[in-house]
């Protein structure tokens, strides 16, 4: 497979995701209201990460990145509902993501988190569509499971619930890296593992993938935390210091602000070991590893 740079390869499928979200609203027999507040926030700017991740896991493998298209809608999805519920008074209450008014101050708090509960089960239903010739119903099966436990209890809403019990409390690390590998983590894993799986990796290369992930996780949401104390409340969309404001612990308060950046770091430094562990093409997943350790929203 020819050798793309990072820039051209996201640009190229973010594109081919943005279609096919709004498509996949748009096709919906649903309330013209609810559609505008799901689509209103799936494009709402994202970095769309997480379905990068898929799309260059499949590049590694050799796999046309396209046969991802629909887990990537989906996981996409699962995120935006997630934000959107995150946002609202009960949860953060926040005013704004990615520059712009949240769902809720647009749609109100009862349209806001229907959208969010639509997003949430149209994603089973958008990897359940895809064909056969593309996943095996197995494979179907296998996504839909994994996907199942990345959002769910055990996955981002714990982490969720962990973050919202742990606020006016000091954390120790290892509360904290909880609330982390489970908030943020466990979805960025799944991005990930679907590839894998829709590649059909084999033993090795799934467990050395999972670490991959767990590492660049954590040092995804270090690098949050840090964003959350030195960034740019232009450049981020959305107001520095509401980590403090909610009474959150964060790397920076348990490590200091250089520790924190030691251990990003030293997170990174794993998951490119892991990586490379795999034996695959992994050109595309180093250049998104390193995003993550230097983005600046």
């Amino acid at each position: 497979m020819e050798t793309q740079a990072l820039d051209s390869f996201a640009k190229k499928y973010k594109q081919l995701l943005d279609v096919e979200l709004r498509n996949l609203i748009e096709e919906l027999n649903a309330p013209a209201i609810i559609k505008e507040s799901m689509i209103y926030s799936l494009e709402g700017g994202g970095k769309r990460i997480r379905p990068l991740l898929l799309f260059a896991t499949l590049n590694a493998f050799g796999i046309d990145p396209r046969n991802g298209l629909q887990v990537a809608a989906a996981i996409e999805m699962i995120h935006t509902y997630s934000l959107i519920h995150d946002d609202l008074p009960s949860m953060d209450n926040d005013d704004f993501r990615r520059g712009k008014p949240t769902n809720h101050k647009v749609f109100g708090d009862a349209i806001a988190t229907l959208a969010g509960d639509a997003l949430l089960t149209y994603s089973f239903e958008v990897i359940g569509r895809i064909p056969t010739e593309t996943a095996s119903s197995d494979t179907k099966l296998s996504l839909i499971v994994e996907m199942a436990q990345a959002a769910g209890a055990e996955g981002m809403v714990g982490g969720q619930v962990a973050d919202m019990e742990g606020e006016n409390k000091t954390l120790t690390l290892e509360e904290l890296e909880y609330i982390h590998i489970h908030k943020t983590g466990k979805l960025l894993r799944f991005s990930v593992i679907a590839g894998a799986i829709l590649a059909g990796a084999h033993k090795t290369q799934l467990e050395n993938l999972s670490l991959f992930a767990h590492h660049l996780g954590l040092a995804f949401q270090i690098q949050d935390d840090i964003l959350d104390l030195t960034g740019n409340q232009q450049i981020l969309g959305k107001p520095v210091g509401s980590d403090t404001a909610n009474h959150k612990s964060t790397y920076p308060q348990l490590l200091s602000l250089e520790g924190a950046k030691a251990a990003l770091q030293q997170q990174i430094h794993q998951a490119k070991d892991k990586l490379i562990k795999t034996g695959l093409e992994i050109h595309l997943l180093l250049e998104l590893t390193d995003l993550v350790a230097t983005r600046n929203h």
